[in-house]
């Protein structure tokens, strides 16, 4: 099954002017020119032919292949997952502009039925692969250096060895994930559909969330009140898409004998079950400290006695809203990635010019923003929903950064250019880091910093806490459901369950904030994925310490690092800047960064 990754990054969005320049739209072209273009089918037809081919030239086979017939396999292997990839590359990202419109979700549905139908006879390829003796692979990698480069690839496919099913049951499931896939859309469709109407205005789900980060605390509050009772109101089909994926993911976990619900999202990260907990439970440690005590600091800022949900993204009373054009978006984020390293910037360049963005906030876009690596011979494509505040500009940041480490990694081809979710966030929150870093060295006033430091402790916090709060959901929802079905009310006791531990004292939750779980769409589209966050800022704090204390050929190894992709293991890409994930204090140092801005903004009230 080829999937395109959903919008991913937990933007707490933001709202601006209408005046914000000439937004960028994507130029699609680079993968097909439309929809019915004479490549598009010809790529289908080759995609069907091929798999075939390879099926009956490799089924039942593999073990007699030696090494230069295993990487003439593995070769024919990475163009179908190439054609393939850029196929459904296109027909998702159409169908991310517009989700409300017919005739793309049936071609992006059409698009997946065919490429389903054109892969299965592909299953045998990872079974087989897994019954080859240990033994017979290390002779095949130690007499031929080039399939010995995809050593780390077998190695994360051979770790789903002791979960693999029959074959027969395996094409089945293969086959089935089309039926899977509906939830999905089914998800995205009803998100997309939603209206609300705030003080007389109809808007979607992007635009309503962007008013909590307003100003005036009576809009911040009607716009919250307003998504609870849409929420509410549709709550019941959000509830039986949670139901549904949850009792898959079980079925599917209990035939495969895996130990827990998290341990196939472990597998693809290519991380220890107990790196995760180590993470885990640091930061949850760790609230008290950072969540706690700023929304505590915060709360004094906005005057209140407690705080309520919309007070959360608010602006600082210090703070005068402002716009930021997109021209303006664009100098920042390019003035500070390259003065980190000039290449930095020109690896990003042509995300402006050449019609790699797609930024404006459109009716039916999907909401988010993220960026989709597509395949190694075509190039990322970025999509924001710009709205002109400071932290649209962060975003940006973030989504450039995925951006330039796609880039970078492509030359490592198909199968090993993907990088692991959980370091897959290392380029983007370091981009954000590099531009936050830009934008506090030429703050002018002590209202400034502190608005900015404010800004990026709310961001770290999102990032970091949210995202592990949001972990700890995910994963008494799937234990829950393994109980039995779920009414909408058990699955609000269990959001509300995470909430008051991650977000402090200070708060009250108001009626209806029980269903802000519905929307959130890693929930539905990459179960488990929210840890990668955390797991990313922490890497990144950490990196950014070793930078500081040592800028010398920092760069050099850092470029390194995004330019291995998925070939090598977290322990083997930190080790340079002598850092490992495994150690408890790892996690630890990170944090203390976060800390420390919290001190710098607690002095700033002396």
């Amino acid at each position: 099954m080829f999937h395109l990754p959903f919008p991913v990054f937990d933007a707490n969005a933001s709202s601006g002017g209408k005046d914000l320049g000439q937004l960028p739209e994507w130029d699609l072209t680079d993968l097909y020119a439309s929809e019915d273009a004479p490549e598009l089918t010809r790529d289908m037809e080759w995609l069907e032919g091929e798999c075939a081919a390879f099926a009956a030239d490799y089924e039942g086979k593999l073990d007699t292949l030696d090494a230069a017939g295993l990487l003439e396999c593995v070769h024919r292997n990475e163009k179908i997952s190439n054609i393939a990839g850029r196929i459904m590359s296109f027909a998702g990202l159409r169908y991310y502009q517009l989700t409300i419109d017919g005739d793309r979700a049936k071609f992006m549905s059409d698009c997946q039925e065919k490429v389903t139908n054109a892969t299965t006879p592909l299953v045998f390829f990872t079974l087989e692969l897994n019954r080859l003796p240990d033994a017979q692979l290390d002779a095949a990698f130690a007499d031929n250096a080039d399939l010995a480069r995809y050593k780390p690839v077998f190695d994360r496919i051979r770790a789903m060895k002791p979960y693999q099913l029959s074959d027969e049951l395996e094409k089945f499931l293969h086959d089935l994930g089309v039926v899977g896939d509906a939830w999905e859309k089914l998800f995205d469709e009803t998100v997309a559909g939603l209206e609300f109407n705030v003080n007389g205005e109809v808007m979607g789900m992007e635009s309503i969330t962007t008013l909590l980060t307003e100003p005036d605390r009576d809009l911040r509050e009607n716009a919250a009140r307003e998504i609870a009772d849409v929420l509410g109101e549709n709550v019941k089909i959000f509830a039986r898409v949670h139901n549904t994926q949850a009792k898959e993911k079980e079925i599917m976990d209990r035939w495969r004998n895996m130990p827990s619900a998290q341990t196939a999202r472990h597998l693809s990260n290519d991380v220890e079950p107990e790196v995760v907990e180590a993470l885990r439970n640091a930061v949850v440690g760790a609230y008290p400290r950072l969540s706690h005590r700023y929304y505590a600091l915060k709360a004094k800022w906005l005057g209140l006695d407690k705080m309520q949900v919309w007070d959360r993204n608010a602006p600082l009373p210090i703070d005068e809203p402002k716009t930021v054009n997109w021209g303006a978006a664009r100098d920042i984020v390019q003035e500070a990635y390259g003065s980190f390293d000039p290449r930095m910037a020109e690896i990003s360049e042509p995300f402006f010019t050449k019609g790699w963005i797609d930024a404006g906030v459109k009716p039916g876009k999907a909401p988010g923003a993220f960026a989709h690596p597509t395949v190694t011979n075509v190039h990322p494509y970025v999509m924001l929903n710009y709205l002109g505040k400071p932290r649209d500009v962060m975003t940006l940041a973030h989504e450039l950064g995925h951006g330039v480490h796609q880039v970078l990694a492509a030359d490592q081809g198909e199968m090993l250019s993907s990088t692991p979710l959980t370091l897959a966030e290392t380029a983007s929150v370091f981009g954000e880091m590099l531009t936050f870093r830009k934008m506090l060295e030429k703050a002018k006033t002590k209202a400034e910093r502190k608005t900015l430091l404010a800004g990026k402790v709310e961001d770290m916090i999102n990032t970091v806490v949210r995202q592990i709060a949001f972990y700890d959901f995910e994963c008494k929802l799937h234990a829950a459901r393994r109980g039995g079905e779920l009414t909408p009310e058990d699955i609000n006791d269990l959001w509300m369950s995470v909430q008051a531990e991650s977000l402090g004292p200070v708060f009250e939750f108001m009626d209806g904030y029980e269903t802000f779980w519905a929307y959130i769409p890693h929930f539905v589209h990459s179960p488990f994925y929210v840890y990668a966050y955390a797991f990313g800022d922490g890497l990144v704090n950490a990196l950014y310490a070793v930078y500081e204390e040592n800028p010398d050929a920092f760069q050099d190894k850092y470029f390194d690092m995004l330019k291995a992709g998925g070939s090598k293991h977290h322990k083997d890409l930190l080790a340079p800047f002598g850092l490992d994930a495994s150690d408890p204090a790892f996690w630890n140092k990170g944090l203390s960064m976060i800390e420390g801005f919290i001190d710098e903004l607690e002095a700033m009230e002396d």
